[in-house]
């Protein structure tokens, strides 16, 4: 069997930032057929830790932070669901004085942002706004609307409010192959028992760690590895942290739900094939020793889960946001590294705003692919 549609815009991939640029562009009334082979936010976009931070970013990525921290702020009008989203606060924690001196230089180059970073550092100032951290930590960073949110959540419930509000959404539909017949791009796709072809005069690649090769195909092509996170979740634990925590100089972070599991990360683990990952007891052996130092209160917690999940990175950490250099009417948004959660509305919206205006009012000229390209023959 075979099912032919057409559309303004074809995407492929419905993680968040698919879902996200579907829903958006619905909002600017666009058609939409959204591609995705397994189930949408299935991948990264739902198995991620869930830090919902602006605080840590490069400089360049925060004016689109910001506009996805003001996305954030009216997830229930949006997609009917906050998602267990809560600013709860994102404190960086510095285990030295040079740690202390990096998060103050950070503090000042982002001060025009609006972050409004408050910067702790003493015994006297610790005992009173973080009295469970352990004897290695000497100050930090606290960023009081950063927060928190279950991806789990969050990542479906975007593809279900696009799907609302009138994008034809397509799971279980893996990409085959894509063209362009001279006047639209047209994507076959194979769902469940019949065949798919989507006739769009807009392609937008959001394919997370399989974009590279939908780029590739339009001479665009893209250093992108695959990083393998390690994440675990504790026991319920009395509730005894507020804020979402990272370490000045990465290695370990964590985060208390209200329930009083403990979701935590760092380390890598490892690769099956092009589809899966695995979790690493090593890292996991490694990160608890840690977080016990910085957290006592994590002693002796059981691990009931660890997971992972297939990132895509790229060698500048910086992802590939915005039109294609070679084929006009693609867009990418790809390659974020681990941190694209929070960035998820605000490119969704940027990207919508792209196809449908031909600009955007957020500087996005960083992320251009054309960084990787060698100059036009």
């Amino acid at each position: 069997m075979r099912e032919q549609l057409a559309c303004d815009v074809a995407i492929i991939g419905g993680g968040i930032m698919g879902s996200a640029t579907a829903l958006f562009l619905r909002r600017r009334g666009l058609t939409v057929t959204l591609l995705e082979r397994d189930l949408c936010g299935s991948r990264s976009s739902g198995v991620n830790f869930g830090g919902v931070r602006r605080q840590g970013r490069s400089i360049e990525q925060l004016p689109l932070a910001q506009r996805s921290h003001q996305i954030w702020g009216r997830l229930t009008e949006l997609i009917g669901t906050e998602a267990e989203y809560e600013r709860s606060g994102h404190f960086k924690i510095a285990r030295s004085v040079a740690d202390m001196e990096s998060l103050a230089g950070y503090a000042a180059r982002s001060e025009g942002f609006g972050l409004g970073l408050q910067l702790i550092e003493g015994r006297t100032a610790l005992q009173k706004y973080f009295p469970m951290g352990g004897d290695q930590i000497v100050g930090g960073s606290l960023c009081p609307e950063d927060g928190q949110a279950n991806p789990r959540l969050l990542s479906p419930a975007f593809a279900r409010a696009a799907q609302a509000a009138g994008a034809d959404v397509r799971e279980h539909a893996p990409v085959q192959s894509v063209e362009h017949d001279g006047a639209r791009f047209v994507v076959h796709a194979r769902q469940h028992d019949r065949d798919l072809e989507v006739k769009a005069s807009a392609l937008v690649n959001c394919a997370g760690a399989w974009a590279a090769q939908f780029a590739a195909q339009w001479g665009e092509p893209v250093p992108m590895f695959t990083i393998p996170p390690t994440m675990g979740v504790t026991e319920p634990l009395p509730f005894f942290l507020p804020w979402s925590l990272g370490v000045e100089g990465g290695g370990i972070y964590c985060r208390q739900v209200r329930r009083g599991n403990v979701v935590f990360g760092g380390g890598r683990g490892y690769v099956l094939d092009d589809q899966r990952a695995r979790s690493s007891h090593v890292a996991i052996l490694r990160q608890l020793p840690q977080l016990a130092a910085l957290l006592p209160q994590l002693t002796g917690a059981h691990i009931i889960r660890t997971w992972s999940g297939t990132e895509g990175n790229l060698p500048d950490d910086q992802p590939v946001i915005g039109p294609s250099a070679r084929r006009p009417g693609l867009f990418h948004a790809f390659g974020f590294a681990g941190a694209g959660f929070q960035l998820g509305p605000g490119v969704g919206d940027v990207m919508a705003e792209l196809i449908a205006e031909g600009r955007t009012t957020t500087p996005i000229e960083p992320f251009s692919i054309q960084r990787f390209l060698p100059p036009a023959a």
